[in-house]
């Protein structure tokens, strides 16, 4: 496995981060990943050959980020295949007939490091096992399931007062971490690590969107109230009609983008009103006509989705933020699996290059996977983290 990225000077210690970012991935048992440790930078693109763990890797950080936002373990797994599908490849049973799996982060930010860890049970029925937060040369959080009768839990976690630590249970479904504001006073400096460690996990892991753009979903009309563009990109026409009246210049910078990876010039982005509510967008050509949005190839669609993507922002993406930080503490982490999905080698280079101007900006952060000619270009862009794979 070879990670190559920007070196950082060696004799000055590493800033902490205003914003709360995942730094690192942790996969110590994940569908074909056993004891895999990866670097997330702001821009980090994973390649290698089918079946090596490229979008595994990918779905072991979507169901941390959907857990982080309160959801349960079904809800959590579903996009990964559910429980079962992320259990290691030939792992065996132990003698009570129980197989899970692992993984975990660390969340840089302004507490410092963070790392959380979780073990999951995924037979003979789905539940957390154990789960551990630390930070600051201290465990924070530790939950152990103590009666396989009961669905919680027994979770411990730092107090430093007059006694050093408190129990309880918690629900043997969810994430612990997310839930310690609700179960902590705050009222001792220990009190107030955890809530503080905490909220930097989860304000992280929260700050994602999960994109792959759906061409056959993008061709139908949208209603035009529909404004915030979900992972799909299903709702693109209603979107673009939204960034069209707000926001003039990223607006320009998409066109920009589209002139340079669609077949023919593009000199706008436009919307069409249709009956009952809905709208399409189309692309104008200047003097000949304009072209709908539906005439466009699967690659075309794509590239478009995903510029639209790399562009805007949490205020335009469907993303579940933590509504109680201010947007300014919060950095938005797109997931792209198969980031350059169908498109042709020219299209796949400029989205790279699009996604370097962003990501160093530090207007997004982007963890993909790539192959092809992106991949190519990946390697030779400095600002990217590249994870290789391997055969």
């Amino acid at each position: 496995m070879d990670v190559r990225r920007a070196r950082p000077d060696a004799h000055r210690p590493a800033p902490r981060h205003p914003r709360p970012v995942v730094t690192e991935l942790r996969l110590s048992a994940f569908k074909s990943h056993r004891n895999a440790t990866f670097a997330l930078g702001p821009l980090t693109f994973f390649r290698g050959a089918s079946g090596t763990g490229k979008s595994s890797a990918l779905q072991a950080y979507e169901v941390l980020a959907r857990l982080a936002g309160g959801g349960t373990l079904a809800e959590a797994l579903a996009p990964a295949g559910g429980a079962v599908a992320c259990v290691p490849h030939r792992a065996r049973p132990d003698a009570q007939g129980r197989r899970g799996f692992r993984i975990g982060c660390t969340v840089e930010g302004p507490v410092g490091p963070v790392h959380l860890d979780l073990a999951v049970q995924a037979e003979p029925e789905v539940r957390v096992v154990g789960e551990r937060l630390t930070g600051a040369g201290r465990t924070l959080l530790s939950t152990a399931l103590r009666d396989p009768g009961l669905p919680t839990v027994e979770a411990a976690w730092h107090t430093a007062g007059t006694v050093p630590v408190t129990r309880a249970p918690l629900p043997d479904d969810r994430l612990g971490t997310a839930l310690l504001p609700l179960r902590v006073a705050g009222k001792t400096a220990g009190q107030r690590l955890v809530l503080e460690a905490a909220e930097q996990a989860v304000v992280a892991l929260r700050s994602v969107f999960a994109c792959d753009p759906r061409p056959e979903l993008m061709r139908a009309p949208a209603a035009a109230r529909d404004g915030r563009l979900r992972g799909a990109c299903d709702n693109v026409a209603a979107v673009l009609g939204r960034t069209g009246t707000e926001c003039a210049i990223r607006h320009a910078a998409l066109v920009t983008a589209a002139d340079a990876g669609c077949r023919g010039p593009v000199a706008g982005l436009e919307v069409e009103g249709l009956d009952g509510g809905f709208v399409r967008a189309v692309l104008a050509r200047g003097a000949g006509p304009a072209t709908p949005l539906e005439r466009l190839g699967d690659g075309e669609l794509r590239y478009l989705g995903l510029c639209l993507v790399l562009l805007t922002g949490p205020g335009v993406l469907a993303v579940d933020a933590a509504a109680e930080v201010l947007p300014a503490r919060q950095a938005l982490t797109v997931l792209a699996d198969g980031f350059d999905r169908c498109l042709d080698p020219r299209q796949a280079r400029k989205l790279v290059e699009l996604a370097v101007r962003m990501c160093e900006r530090g207007h997004i952060r982007l963890v993909g996977t790539v192959s092809g000619e992106a991949e190519r270009a990946a390697a030779e862009a400095s600002e990217a983290a590249v994870v290789d794979l391997g055969e």
